[in-house]
């Protein structure tokens, strides 16, 4: 019974994901020493897995249902100068500022998902162009409304700094609460509601997910709206955080989703993937992206372990989905 329960485990999408954070964490641990793993070395990785880890699973979510959205690294600052402008430079109340990001973010995510729907043009493309779009228009609005392309926020209300912007214990950022919560909530969505079957369906074959009655156009849209708006979250607390805004900051977070949710088992062919994979698979970036600078290697290297992780982690990923498949087609034959 041992045996088959660990068979179980081993076939799950976020198998590979968890054994790779609990590699990476011993690893940075002998290599990073006392420091990596005190309160402010975890803060290190921790802060960045939660801002992350907020748009990861959205697009996760995505990436399930066969889709893409890499529009996300124009949205995070398109909406850290959004509030930045509305609540900084014009000093409207901190409520309007959220209010017109998060609206953003809603149009945004509306175009990409109508766009995908309504052409069938490869969401990969769509996206690259809202991407694009969206980083030109917002250098044209700061330049006509500031004349600069960063603003300062000094005078935030007390309570949405409390809720979006500080700090617990003085090293972790709220956003670690937002993450946990947000993930939470996403578990529900996917693995407990029937919602999150019709992802799945979405990723495995739209068009018999589409025959069996499952509204396939409302529920893409629905996730392109919610990865944008996911992406505006975490740039509207960034600012509010750092008490300022710029356009260039948030490209990064592109390539460093996509890592972070194939890391955690999602397939890029779509149909496979956990958000408990993800949530794994953020926390492993996280840890390789700081962990290098408590080490004595090269910082240069960095990127090079990325590199190699990703590929490993497609190489498991692969590995556990055919013996997933394996145990199935096994259980139909018997």
């Amino acid at each position: 019974m041992g045996k088959l329960s660990l068979d179980v485990l081993m076939r799950r999408p976020e198998a590979g994901a968890f054994l790779g954070m609990v590699f990476v964490a011993i690893f940075f641990t002998i290599f990073g020493g006392v420091l990596f793993v005190s309160p402010q070395g975890i803060a290190s990785w921790l802060n960045v897995a939660a801002n992350l880890g907020i748009i990861a699973v959205p697009v996760g979510f995505l990436m399930i249902a066969g889709e893409l959205d890499i529009s996300i690294g124009a949205m995070v600052p398109a909406a850290s100068m959004t509030i930045g402008i509305v609540s900084g430079y014009y000093g409207l109340p901190i409520v309007v500022g959220i209010a017109v990001t998060l609206a953003f973010g809603v149009i945004v995510g509306l175009i990409n998902g109508i766009v995908v729907v309504r052409t069938a043009v490869p969401s990969l493309i769509v996206t690259m162009g809202t991407l694009f779009a969206v980083a030109g228009l917002m250098l044209f609005l700061s330049i006509v409304l500031t004349n600069t392309t960063s603003v300062s926020m000094p005078n935030i209300e007390p309570w949405a700094k409390a809720i979006f912007g500080s700090f617990i214990f003085g090293t972790y950022q709220v956003m670690v609460i937002w993450w946990v919560v947000l993930t939470a909530m996403f578990f529900f969505f996917l693995h407990m509601s029937p919602w999150g079957n019709w992802v799945y369906a979405l990723g495995g074959d739209k068009v018999s997910a589409r025959n069996a009655g499952i509204p396939t156009d409302a529920v893409t849209i629905g996730l392109f709206v919610l990865s944008s708006v996911s992406a505006s979250f975490v740039g509207m607390c960034q600012t509010i955080l750092f008490n300022s805004a710029q356009v260039s900051a948030g490209q990064s977070y592109i390539f460093n989703t996509i890592i972070s949710v194939v890391v955690g088992g999602v397939l890029l062919t779509g149909g496979f993937g956990s958000v408990v994979g993800i949530f794994f698979g953020t926390i492993t970036f996280a840890i390789v992206n700081q962990g290098i600078y408590f080490t004595d290697f090269d910082r240069n290297l960095s990127s090079l372990i990325i590199g190699v992780m990703l590929l490993v982690a497609v190489l498991m990923n692969n590995t556990f989905r055919k013996m997933a498949l394996a145990a199935t087609t096994k259980k139909k034959g018997a």
